[in-house]
Parts: C-alpha cells; sequence; structure tokens
C-alpha cells in the first residue's frame, strides 16, 4: 500500500506528539485531536515537560478516568485498548479505576487485567468485588471457549488410545503401526499390504486412569500463568477419567481442588505476590500422589526458590525415581518466557524433568503426550520454539 507524505508526517505527528509539529508541519483534524488528546492524557502525562502542551494526565477525577476509558474504546481496537489501560495502571498507578464498579465495567477484560484484579482482590473494596468476579468471569468464558474443548478432546483421545489390542475395532485401528507391522507381507501382485494382524487402540473404562496434580507459583512474575494453569485444572477437574488437584502457593500452600467445579472460585482463591518455596509446595504434592506410575504432576514456577535449594532438587528426583511424570513449565502464558532460575531450571533437566515454557493453545496436546507417557523433552524439542 502506497501511503502519501501527508499521510506519513500525520502518523509521524501522532507518535511524536504536539512537540513535533514544527517538524512535521501538520494540523490535525477535529477527530485526529480526540485521539491525540487520548494519547496524550496517558503518555506525555507520564513525562510532566514544562511546555508540553499535551501533558494533562488523566489526574485522580473518576468521571475523567471514566471519559478516557470510554473515548480509548472509541478510538482504537481492543488489542490496543488493552495495552493502553495495562500502561495506565503500570505507568500512572490509576488503580481507582479498578476500585469502582463503575469505572471496572468500562474496562475492556483480558488476561493481563485478570491478573491486576487478582492482586488487587485484598484491598479491592466490598462494593467492587462483585463487579471484578464479573469482569473476570467474562474473560474465563472467552478462554474457555478457545481452550477448554482442545483440552478435553486431547485429554480424552490419549485415555482412550493408552493400551493397545490385536484385535481393535475398525475405528480403533492405528494403520500406521498396522502398516509397519506388516510390510513383510506386501502382496506385488495385488500392488497392497496383506495384513496378518491388526495393532489398534484399546478402549478403557470410565473408571479414574490418571492422577494430576498441578502446583502453580504465585509469584508476581508469574500472573498470567496463574490465569491460564487455574483454568486448565479446572478444565481437567472436570473429567470423570481424571483425578485432577489443583495447589497454590507461596511461601504457604493452599489447596484448591474443592473449588474446581468454578473457575472463578479458584482464581479468586489465589493471592499473586509473595515469596516462593517451591520444596515446600512439592512437600505437599508429594503426599497427594497414591499411584506413582499413573501420576502426572506439572509445576508451573519460575523455579526462583526461596527455600532450600538442596531440599527441593533432592524431593524433585525422589518424585521422579517414583515413578511420576514430573513436568516444569517455566511459564504458560502467550507472553513468552519469563524470567526464570536457569541454575535450577538446568537443575531439573539434569534429573531428567522436562523444563520449559508452554503457550497455553500447546498445552492440551503436552497434556496428552503426558498422559500417553510420551518422551516430553522429545515433544517439546518438536513443538516449541528455541
Amino acid at each position: 500500500m502506497i501511503v502519501s507524505d501527508d499521510e506519513r508526517m500525520r502518523r509521524w505527528r501522532m507518535v511524536l506528539g504536539s512537540e513535533a509539529d514544527p517538524e512535521t508541519g501538520t494540523t490535525l483534524s477535529a477527530a485526529d485531536r480526540s485521539v491525540d488528546a487520548a494519547l496524550a492524557a496517558l503518555y506525555d502525562a507520564e513525562r510532566g515537560e514544562p511546555g508540553t502542551k499535551r501533558s494533562a494526565g488523566l489526574g485522580s477525577s473518576a468521571p475523567r478516568v471514566a471519559r478516557w476509558l470510554g473515548d480509548i474504546r472509541t478510538y482504537f481496537p481492543s488489542t490496543v485498548v488493552q495495552v493502553m489501560q495495562r500502561d495506565a495502571v503500570e505507568r500512572l498507578g490509576i488503580t481507582r479505576m479498578l476500585m469502582e464498579p463503575e469505572l471496572l465495567n468500562a474496562v475492556e477484560p483480558d488476561v493481563h487485567l485478570v491478573s491486576t484484579l487478582l492482586a488487587l482482590n485484598e484491598v479491592m473494596p466490598e462494593e467492587t468485588k462483585q463487579t471484578a468476579r464479573d469482569v473476570v468471569r467474562r474473560v474465563v468464558v472467552e478462554l474457555e471457549e478457545r481452550l477448554a474443548e482442545r483440552t478435553r478432546a486431547a485429554v480424552t483421545g490419549a485415555l482412550d488410545r493408552a493400551g493397545r489390542t490385536a484385535r481393535p475395532r475398525h475405528s480403533d485401528i492405528d494403520w500406521d503401526r498396522t502398516i509397519r507391522a506388516n510390510l513383510k507381507h506386501f502382496s506385488p501382485s495385488l500392488g497392497t499390504i496383506v495384513p496378518d494382524r491388526l495393532v489398534g487402540y484399546a478402549r478403557r473404562n470410565h473408571s479414574v486412569q490418571r492422577d494430576v496434580v498441578l502446583a502453580i507459583d504465585q509469584s508476581g512474575s508469574m500472573a498470567e500463568s496463574v490465569v491460564y494453569a487455574s483454568l486448565f485444572g479446572a478444565v481437567l477437574g472436570s473429567m470423570r477419567a481424571l483425578r485432577t488437584s489443583l495447589v497454590v502457593f507461596d511461601t504457604a500452600v493452599v489447596d484448591l481442588t474443592e473449588e474446581l467445579d468454578d473457575p472463578v472460585d479458584v482464581l479468586f482463591g489465589t493471592q499473586l505476590g509473595g515469596g516462593t518455596d517451591i520444596n515446600r509446595a512439592l512437600a505437599y504434592c508429594e503426599g497427594l500422589v497414591s499411584r506413582p506410575a499413573e501420576t502426572v504432576m506439572v509445576l508451573v514456577s519460575d523455579l526462583y526458590e526461596g527455600g532450600s535449594r538442596e531440599e527441593l532438587l533432592r524431593r524433585a528426583r525422589s518424585l521422579v525415581d517414583s515413578g511420576v511424570q514430573l513436568i516444569a513449565l517455566l511459564a504458560l502464558a502467550d507472553s513468552g518466557t519469563p524470567s526464570y532460575d536457569a541454575d535450577n531450571a538446568a537443575a531439573f533437566a539434569e534429573l531428567g524433568i522436562p523444563t520449559f515454557a508452554c503457550t497455553p493453545d500447546l498445552f492440551p496436546d503436552l497434556m496428552a503426550a503426558a498422559i500417553r507417557r510420551d518422551d516430553i523433552a522429545g515433544w517439546a524439542a518438536t513443538n516449541l520454539e528455541s
């Protein structure tokens, strides 16, 4: 697309602000001035430079914040609105927009907003908490629509096909393995393989087939991961073929398994921030294991240990040696791998514990591979970017 010189200058003027008027020689339209004012209220107010025309800021006025929230929803797409809302909270400290129901109702909800609301949960006024729960539920519903069905399908498929049989029903034939097992029976005259035996998947009953333990680090850097991990915990908890436990921790450990029927209750049962004692969390989770060979334990943590590192590694080794399929996720988030303890990550890898970051879209496939007891390190190398 060819962009004219005037349009290019207009765009630069919108990016740089009123101080660029002499250089760009641009006169903004009324619509552009409105957009410019919305940007200025957030980004130029932070500088507060003398003589800056665009530095009015959002101030502390609730009506002013409400108008600004309405303006940016009018001028920008929802993805940009979410970025600007986060910047308003982080750069200008406008937490009041999340403390009053009428303002909170005007906010565009997303995962990052949910993280902020959870962090403010203990100081949030009572009259705002129900509105906050409604906002969180909207995000949870959207995420469930995106991820829940894929998770159930992937995990159910892995459970149904965990065993194999030589007398499968047609729908259960594993064609790839059947062909490889019968290559010696190729018929040149027919131009095809005449199978001597069929290899298939064995259907299992509806009893509990796997135990899943999710241990979620609540430290501040893991906020987005807490949201996604809690949602996945609720989805897995709804599957009768799994016995799912969900544990969140900082320096203390809280078992939220009883809340798994409602992911919003799970999320509001978390408390973001604070220190980290991973060893204590694994000690608690170790007590939940009754069938090591049938247990998948997923530790979602950046591995910054505030407790005993030696005890942590000893306990992790004990879990692996017992037969537990232990996986360490440095992040379960769309935003990529956060800062993490590289030494502990390397030590976990040396113990044979797959250690990597995973996006929410890939988590269903990861759980399916773990339930099949596939080589998770190999799965990660194939499916995740380096």
